[in-house]
């Protein structure tokens, strides 16, 4: 959806905003530089949009120093945030971090809440939630110590780093299928990445992604799928989004899983992946905008993957095509963010103190504990 005049796409009055993004810390030749560098771009497609529309815009990135975020915001005073910060590479709980500053300062801000990014930096914890809801998830375990238990899954199994974002970590050789293969791939794991690891069941039915908006309803927009497509002469390749399938254009595992948008799903099987996705994002407590990754066990029921509450917003990425597809434009939502953040903050009710009597109370004396403390030297 494009709009010939961008100020169209503002659904509110010009407001101050501030872009808040990650500054990349990773050299460009280091493996997992693509998922952070990439930030650059979709600040810069923000801004854009949001300059066009006729708001007044600020981009402010952040590295290790949390001091450039509260000396940033104090000295530009935005309105409102655009959060597409995603955490830094060598510390993914900051995302949260941030957006618990944010909320410390009064900031409103787009994008799910503090809580909401904590619960879900943590997949195996994500994933008791679900259990705990009756929502679907595949079987795993959990190591978060150097004493690698026994994995007591049914084979295969697929091993990644728990606490990791964008398949980082994820690679052909994440699929195990015995107790030795993984031993070996917990421990890499635990040395490359630290605790925890997390180890799932391999599901091999139908992969889904589906994106989720609020404006303001919970509106899913058109699901996609991963078409997995086996590469011949390739007999140990297992159908699962790994980072060069995610990342690396030219790759065996890129090429083959491409993206098929709409999913050719039956109405049933529609109607379930879309309550399924909306129950995880109420669950979650995500805000805005989100993403539900839905894997069929090979029987066809559907199991919850993945719940990222504050998906790729790149304008290239999977979430803006699927509003596209679904007839959302994405400067069009950039610009819907800024007045629901802002008016989040206007629906605060504000905080009720109860102040102390004027009049000093003269204290209530027991006389016969007064005796008492008398008799001691008091």
């Amino acid at each position: 959806m494009t709009n010939q005049n961008p100020s169209a796409n503002r659904s509110g009055p010009v407001r101050k905003v501030c872009i808040l993004h990650n500054e990349p810390i990773l050299p460009s030749d280091h493996p997992d530089a693509e998922s952070e560098h990439e930030i650059r771009y979709t600040s810069g497609e923000v801004y854009k949009y949001l300059s066009e529309a006729g708001h007044e815009v600020d981009l402010l990135p952040v590295g290790r120093n949390p001091t450039t975020l509260i000396e940033g915001i104090r000295k530009l005073k935005p309105d409102v945030v655009f959060n597409l910060f995603e955490g830094l590479a060598d510390l993914y709980e900051s995302e949260a971090y941030v957006a618990g500053m944010l909320e410390y300062m009064g900031v409103p801000y787009t994008g799910s809440p503090f809580k909401t990014l904590v619960l879900a930096r943590d997949k195996a914890q994500t994933k008791r939630v679900l259990i705990g809801a009756g929502l679907p998830t595949a079987r795993f375990i959990e190591i978060n110590s150097s004493t690698i238990p026994h994995c007591d899954l049914n084979f295969p199994v697929i091993v990644k780093p728990g606490a990791q974002d964008a398949s980082v970590g994820v690679d052909q050789g994440s699929v195990v299928q015995d107790q030795a293969g993984f031993k070996t791939r917990v421990r890499y794991l635990l040395e490359r990445y630290g605790a925890p690891v997390l180890a799932e069941e391999l599901l091999t039915g139908r992969e889904f992604s589906m994106a989720l908006i609020e404006k303001p309803d919970l509106t899913p927009m058109p699901i996609s799928e991963i078409t997995f497509q086996k590469p011949s002469g390739h007999d140990s390749w297992w159908p699962i989004v790994t980072y060069d399938a995610k990342w690396r254009p030219g790759t065996v595992d890129y090429d083959q899983s491409p993206t098929e948008f709409p999913a050719k799903v039956t109405p049933e099987l529609k109607t379930l992946l879309e309550a399924t996705a909306m129950k995880a994002f109420r669950l979650m407590g995500c805000r805005d905008y989100g993403r539900v990754d839905i894997r069929l066990h090979a029987d066809g029921r559907p199991c919850i993957l993945e719940i990222n509450p504050n998906p790729d917003f790149s304008p290239l990425a999977g979430c803006a095509t699927a509003m596209e597809e679904g007839g959302v434009g994405h400067a069009w939502f950039s610009n819907h963010l800024i007045e629901r953040a802002y008016r989040r903050k206007q629906d605060v009710a504000p905080l009720k103190i109860h102040e102390p009597p004027m009049t000093p109370v003269a204290p209530i004396i027991n006389p016969e504990a007064a005796a008492k403390f008398e008799g001691l030297g008091f």
